[in-house]
Parts: structure tokens; sequence; C-alpha cells
């Protein structure tokens, strides 16, 4: 099964094989659509960890 990467420096989708280093890549994504959602998907956890926190430290 082919695992797809985010490129966080180029923004690029990168393919296994087809990398080198693995430092500046968000993966391994099932799917090309899911690779390119990663950001987005990161930004959303963030969040939610943020708001996990706030309720943790007022609680």
């Amino acid at each position: 099964m082919m695992a797809y990467w985010y490129n966080v420096n180029t923004g690029q989708i990168e393919q296994d094989g087809s990398t080198e280093s693995k430092d500046h890549l968000m993966g391994p994504y099932a799917s090309e659509d899911e690779a390119r959602s990663a950001i987005e998907l990161s930004r959303k956890k963030n969040e939610l960890a943020d708001e996990a926190d706030r309720a943790w430290k007022e609680g």
C-alpha cells in the first residue's frame, strides 16, 4: 500500500519511495486527499487540544 506525505517546506504531496528524509513531512496518509488536508486537520486537532487545556486549567 502506497503512503502519502505532506511536505511542510514545499506544500507538495509526496509518495513513499520519492522521499529521502521524513523530518519535514506530515503523514503517512492513506490517500493523496488526506495528505492534502494535513494542515487543516492539524489545525483542528490543535484547537481541540487548546480547548481541552483551557478547560483543564479552569476546572
